[in-house]
């Protein structure tokens, strides 16, 4: 394999030249650039860009954690990410971890290393205090409430928004309401039944822990309980569901089943992704396309960021 010298000797000129000539530099002379683009050609030779990134201590690569790429919810982040990324010179590295600790360590490791300048976590597994020590190897962003000196986030207020769908459920007359939620451990998982339980607790009802469904993450997941609670007959009158794929799962079989929304059951869903859209499901609305944009915009500056994301209701036909 050609290297830089061979290129110079064959064009009868320095290396230092060779290398002006391989970054454009515009103090070259034209006969002598001719020579070395003849030498590349003939001998083949081409740049170790991984030296390069050495050398200016830059990669030009955005790391990204994400757990999944088959569900819609990670996707559409990951789609507003690729989106983001390709008006930039820079390339993204994907980590599809499936919540692997190991996995996003590995991530962490490749940012230590400088063989990236900076990561993104969609989502985690692995603790805040594992996150902070590799703080200072570059520029990490989260996509969760996090106040960590030098990490920048964008994030949505699970808890407020929760809060306000269980509100909005209780105005409907619902007194007895089931949540789904996907990893119990999970951040946004902790803050909506923290909220689901504060808002028992201020109205003075009784909460049933079997109204807490947990595991829920994709439409055969919600299928699969509408099953369950067709066969028990003990079903809350309303549901507030993790994601719209499960609540997707919940009404189609529900409906199958013969029960009928939302006269036997109301279902809120979380994303208002275009299924929530085809079967007029209530939702609340999530930019995700948007927020991996926001992602993007806070992996390239240097200073720390914080940015809260708007959300809303959207009332269709399942309430």
């Amino acid at each position: 394999m050609a290297n830089i010298h061979d290129v110079a000797k064959l064009a009868g000129v320095s290396v230092a030249t060779v290398s002006r000539v391989l970054n454009n530099h515009p103090y070259v002379k034209a006969d002598k650039a001719a020579a070395v683009r003849e030498a590349i050609k003939k001998t083949g030779y081409t740049q170790n860009i991984n030296a390069i990134h050495l050398k200016r201590g830059k990669t030009c690569l955005i790391g990204i954690v994400i757990p999944f790429l088959d569900h819609p919810y990670f996707s559409q982040l990951a789609n507003g990410i690729a989106k983001a990324v390709s008006n930039t010179d820079f390339k993204i590295v994907i980590f599809q971890t499936n919540y692997n600790q190991d996995k996003e360590i590995d991530a962490l490791n490749m940012l230590k290393s400088k063989q990236i300048d900076s990561l993104i976590f969609c989502s985690r597994r692995v603790s805040l205090n594992i996150i902070k020590e590799y703080n200072s190897s570059g520029k990490i962003v989260l996509f969760e409430d996090v106040d960590i000196e030098g990490i920048s986030c964008s994030y949505v207020n699970h808890y407020d928004c929760f809060k306000d769908a269980l509100e909005f459920l209780f105005e409907s007359n619902h007194t007895r309401i089931g949540i789904c939620i996907s990893r119990r451990k999970g951040t946004s998982s902790i803050q909506r039944e923290k909220a689901f339980r504060d808002f028992y607790k201020s109205k003075n009802l009784d909460l049933l822990e079997r109204d807490i469904y947990t595991g829920c993450l994709y439409l055969e997941d919600g299928a699969k309980l509408a099953q369950r609670l067709y066969k028990s007959g003990d079903c809350p009158s309303a549901l507030l569901v993790t994601n719209d794929q499960v609540a997707a799962g919940l009404l189609t079989t529900f409906n199958d089943l013969g029960w009928s929304v939302p006269e036997d059951v109301a279902i809120i869903g979380f994303d208002n992704q275009q299924i929530s859209k085809a079967l007029h499901l209530t939702t609340i609305d999530i930019p995700l396309y948007s927020i991996g944009q926001l992602l993007v915009e806070q992996a390239l500056l240097s200073e720390t960021t914080k940015h809260e994301i708007d959300l809303e209701i959207v009332k269709r036909k399942t309430v």
